[in-house]
């Protein structure tokens, strides 16, 4: 008589020893991902550490105060223009990230990515951990803060167009949108572990908030020079980009610019939303800052559903359009009635998460891989890596230009922050029109000739 298989290892053994190697891969690059965000996050959450209400605080009778109002704030962020300190800040992380988006494209083509890969992880940890440092060193510079900041900026661009490149090249065209939906959530998740890592010491020392994660970051670059696989055939085409004209590829302009408005409205939640719960709702640092992590878990279901619709209607921009017409009148409700109590609230961040980053999701994976591996690429991995961080690059843009206008705005209220915000997104609807109209031409039976 036979003996049957156990469920498990037939389940096990059903998969090809290529599925299996797919299935590391994504998890990899998720990892990686992952902690990229991870590293970025703290800065949003400390920043209502740095700047506190001090007659709310119960201050050490050793100490000898002089000024009731600033004696718990850190240095030079007791200033009362630190918003504007906050948002110079952000700006130099953000800034140097656009500028270093474009070049990363280039060297990402031109080095093996493994390297690449793990040496910018190991510096963004490195940079993550002097920052925290600044606590341990008692730095009152902001010119120090914001070196590091800018220094890091640059290093973390080294993320993003290698692990699309990586997953572009293991994965093909039919369930991509889904696939990298799920994949695409490291954003999120990386947000949430963040804020949550570095909402355990941002009461006690807020050092430790950003030194744990430069650590975590750190390791998993080694991780990745022990064992990732750029390509399942790991070579290479060397086929020149020059002679494709990136730039005339159907599309690329226009999700490039809807996605620096998609990033503007996203990066703004991403700096300024503990904050802004903090002083609307008047929560502790860190109670705002886990209540903002729920934006991150609504983007994670944002991601997916956009990656499935737009695999099952075969409308990326349509998608995106969709998802971002809906955004604005929810963003302008969330600013009125977001803080009506905690069910509210929490309704209102995971649909507003949802619908402002399932667009932002879509266009920097799953539309950046449809791009960079069109056919005149002829399956050149480097150019998926280029493609990818010229789309990524004009959205870091407006990633920079968000938080900026957020720190230079909120002085004159929140409600005036909203309305730009509603203003960005009706733009990237606005900057996809035309590729919308084509894509419902073509559902209505219309073809239009292939260009590019």
């Amino acid at each position: 008589k036979m003996r049957s298989l156990a469920p498990g290892i037939k389940l096990i053994t059903s998969f090809s020893r290529d599925s299996w190697y797919r299935f590391f891969i994504l998890i990899l690059t998720f990892v990686f991902y992952t902690t990229y965000h991870l590293s970025r996050k703290p800065i949003s959450i400390i920043k209502s550490q740095l700047h506190r209400n001090c007659s709310n605080v119960i201050h050490p009778a050793d100490l000898n105060i002089t000024d009731n109002d600033t004696w718990c704030d850190w240095a030079p962020f007791d200033q009362n223009n630190y918003q504007n300190l906050f948002g110079v800040l952000d700006n130099c992380f953000l800034v140097a990230y656009a500028i270093g988006m474009f070049f990363s494209g280039m060297f990402g083509e031109r080095l093996p990515l493994r390297y690449y890969l793990s040496s910018g992880m190991i510096l963004s940890g490195l940079f993550t951990v002097l920052f925290g440092l600044g606590f341990y060193w008692q730095i009152h510079s902001l010119w120090y803060y914001c070196l590091v900041q800018a220094l890091n900026g640059l290093v973390q661009t080294t993320g993003w167009p290698a692990v699309v490149a990586c997953v572009g090249n293991w994965f093909g065209k039919g369930k991509r949108g889904f696939i990298m939906g799920i994949w695409n959530s490291h954003t999120s998740v990386g947000n949430i572990l963040g804020s949550l890592i570095a909402g355990v010491y941002v009461s006690s020392a807020w050092g430790l908030s950003f030194i744990v994660p430069g650590i975590i970051i750190a390791s998993a670059g080694v991780i990745c020079f022990l064992f990732l696989t750029i390509h399942p055939n790991d070579k290479y085409h060397n086929v020149t980009i020059a002679k494709c004209a990136v730039f005339m590829l159907q599309g690329v302009v226009e999700f490039s610019l809807c996605l620096l408005f998609a990033k503007l409205v996203s990066y703004t939640f991403l700096y300024w939303l503990p904050l802004y719960i903090a002083n609307v709702a008047h929560f502790d640092p860190k109670k705002a800052g886990d209540l903002s992590t729920l934006f991150d878990v609504g983007g994670i279901v944002g991601g997916i559903l956009a990656g499935l619709i737009s695999d099952y209607s075969g409308g990326r921009a349509t998608t995106c359009c969709a998802m971002l017409i809906i955004a604005a009148p929810m963003l302008f409700l969330y600013n009125k009635i977001g803080q009506n109590g905690l069910p509210t609230t929490i309704g209102m961040l995971l649909w507003c998460g949802a619908l402002v980053n399932g667009p932002y999701a879509l266009i920097t994976t799953a539309v950046s891989a449809d791009l960079g591996t069109h056919e005149c690429l002829r399956g050149n991995s480097r150019a998926l890596s280029t493609v990818t961080a010229i789309i990524d690059g004009t959205g870091s843009i407006g990633a920079a230009v968000g938080p900026l206008l957020a720190g230079l705005i909120s002085p004159t209220g929140w409600n005036n922050v909203f309305y730009m915000l509603i203003s960005a997104d009706v733009l990237a609807c606005l900057l996809l029109s035309r590729l919308v109209y084509k894509e419902v031409r073509g559902w209505c039976g219309y073809t239009t000739r292939q260009r590019g």
